[in-house]
């Protein structure tokens, strides 16, 4: 299963882990180029559990070291990348998601997608799961979200440069102060600094970090916000706001709350370059109607879903938007465990309606009615949903609910599904038995039928679009010399195809290397030796296009080489072409008449492939 997730923010990068631990190829995806948020994230209990059952205090020892329940938001995507990229996710920065693309009519492509950078070699890769991680700027679209909107409350929030000196260290955090318990302290400093608050926090981390709740009038009394206006967009609109007024507030507030003990209070710099302090309502807050849906054009399905603050906005004062966001990717994760569990009958209504009832319950949860509250408990949380929601029904959505939610190309099979009393998600819902090798997801088979030649044809020419001076004509004599195959694969394993070192003249050598590369990594079988294929007068074209057929099939769910900035050639031309060793390399021989050994080595230390000609043989 392929996996495509579109945002690399904390429960991006959680539900990228969770799926790669279950097998699939994942791929993410950011728009951004760097990691810079500073604002700090308040803990739940299972979260820090989860966090350090994942190396968390490996890769970052203070770690909520002692009651520290807090980490900034860039330290704790700096910490999940690490073990993303341990596990084998491949992560792409700088790249934005713009739509999905469907399969086209010949069918011989899956789902796919348009990115920001039109010459992505990840254009190519096969989708069969997407989920949208990008915040409440969601960009996946067909999801609908309804606004919840209480009394205006706006928040400020702000981040200081933290400089670790021994003053700094003195300063105690404050966990959170509201009017309503101590009155007194914001009586005081209402007298002191005209600033009229409801409630702040103040948590040192990366950065000295402040969030408060002011009051409307205290901002206009403060010149902070220009313009009193009733609609609320147009209330905390840029235009509206006075910045080095919203500084000063923040750095006074700061200032007084802290009791003056701050040596500084220099702003950090946020993404853009500009102090770190920025205002908005936070009672604003949108939720997705639905969690999931599914599509199926010309016999290909693709599952959607939502995850973090794309899926639920939570409400800024309980501090629940990191830990609703990770039970959403555990969520997501039984999500495709399930679709995979379907195989091609499945009903795929079942799953859609299983995780449209499992959805219902995030927006209630809360620290206590987790299940088992207790450290002890929580690390034996599991993939499963009932290991962590103590009052789950997973039949509250019923199929028949969801069926629009599936958006198919045949309407007869919806009709099927509809009316299917047949589960195919129930039986992997028992935990109390042991899980049996029926129970797994099998693997998808590798699909053997041939590909309609005029598609076969333009699809190999794409894929050897990166070396201009390679043009693919037909599907017989322009594969003979080899380096249309070594084209190929070389878009996909440069360093196992040294193709600047490679001749026309070296027929045999060419096609064996390529045969050799392809039965070795992709368990392709050769259809003749590379002697035979250069002496042939033209090959057989049946036989070519079953060949690659079999290519296509194999390489389609590989992505293609991303070569990276600091690449100045390709990594097998760094060294020249030498001959096999016997003590090193494993040899395939292929006998021909005027050459006694046609060789392609693997050689075991660098893993890359070497080709020379013997000329006695030994």
């Amino acid at each position: 299963m392929q996996v495509l997730i579109i945002g690399c923010g904390p429960c991006g990068l959680r539900t990228a882990i969770e799926a790669q631990l279950l097998g699939a190829q994942v791929v993410v995806v950011e728009k951004r180029d760097r990691f810079s948020r500073n604002n700090v994230l308040h803990l739940w209990p299972f979260v820090i559990t989860d966090l350090k059952a994942l190396g968390a205090k490996k890769f970052y020892g203070k770690f909520c070291a002692g009651s520290i329940d807090h980490i900034s938001i860039r330290q704790l995507q700096c910490i999940l990348l690490k073990v993303a990229l341990l596990l084998g996710v491949r992560v792409f920065e700088g790249l934005g998601f713009e739509e999905l693309i469907p399969p086209p009519e010949d069918q011989t492509e899956s789902w796919r997608a348009r990115f920001s950078q039109p010459d992505h070699s990840l254009h190519q890769y096969e989708i069969d799961v997407l989920i949208g991680a990008d915040g409440k700027r969601n960009t996946l679209s067909g999801f609908n979200r309804t606004e919840f909107r209480g009394k205006l409350a706006i928040a400020v929030t702000a981040n200081f440069i933290n400089r670790r000196t021994e003053g700094e260290s003195s300063v105690p955090e404050i966990s959170g102060v509201a009017f309503i318990f101590n009155q007194k302290f914001f009586k005081e400093l209402k007298a002191a600094t005209r600033i009229d608050l409801e409630n702040i926090v103040y948590y040192k981390d990366e950065t000295h970090y402040f969030v408060m709740t002011a009051k409307k009038q205290s901002l206009l009394d403060k010149g902070v916000i220009i313009q009193d206006l009733m609609d609320t967009q147009q209330l905390l609109h840029p235009n509206n706001v006075d910045r080095e007024a919203l500084q000063d507030y923040a750095r006074e507030a700061a200032d007084f709350s802290t009791g003056y003990q701050m040596p500084h209070l220099d702003f950090a710099v946020n993404h853009y370059g500009h102090p770190d302090v920025a205002m908005f309502d936070f009672t604003s807050m949108f939720a997705a109607e639905n969690a999931c849906r599914a599509e199926q054009v010309r016999g290909h399905r693709i599952l959607l879903g939502l995850v973090g603050d794309s899926l639920l906005e939570p409400f800024w004062p309980t501090g629940s938007g990191c830990a609703r966001g990770f039970l959403s990717a555990f969520d997501a994760a039984w999500m495709m465990k399930s679709w995979a569990a379907l195989g091609p009958t499945g009903n795929p209504l079942e799953v859609l309606a299983e995780r449209e009832s499992i959805y219902r319950l995030l927006a209630q949860t809360t620290p206590r009615n987790l299940s088992k509250g207790t450290q002890k408990y929580q690390s034996a949380y599991m993939l499963e949903p009932w290991s962590r929601y103590p009052t789950i029904n997973t039949r509250a959505v019923l199929p028949f609910q969801v069926r629009h939610l599936f958006s198919t190309d045949d309407p007869d099979s919806l009709a099927i599904y509809v009316t299917s009393n047949t589960s195919t998600v129930a039986p992997h819902l028992n935990l109390k038995h042991d899980t049996k090798d029926d129970d797994l997801p099998r693997k998808r088979k590798r699909r053997d039928s041939l590909v309609d030649p005029d598609a076969l044809l333009k699809w190999c020419q794409r894929q050897v679009s990166h070396l201009p001076e390679l043009a693919i004509e037909d599907m017989t004599t322009a594969f003979q010399d080899g380096l249309a195959l070594c084209g190929i694969l070389h878009r996909y394993r440069p360093e196992l195809i040294p193709f600047a070192e490679l001749s026309p003249q070296s027929r045999a050598l060419n096609n064996q290397l390529a045969f050799d590369v392809l039965l070795s990594e992709f368990g392709v079988s050769p259809i003749m030796t590379g002697v035979e294929m250069a002496e042939a007068e033209v090959p057989d074209r049946i036989c070519m296009i079953s060949y690659l057929s079999q290519v296509y099939h194999a390489l389609r769910g590989e992505l293609p080489h991303i070569p990276y900035d600091n690449d100045t050639c390709d990594p097998i031309d760094e060294q020249p072409i030498s001959l096999p060793s016997r003590e090193r390399g494993l040899p395939c021989r292929v006998l021909g008449d005027d050459l006694p050994f046609a060789t392609s080595t693997l050689d075991k230390k660098s893993k890359k492939y070497r080709t020379d000609r013997i000329l006695t043989e030994e």
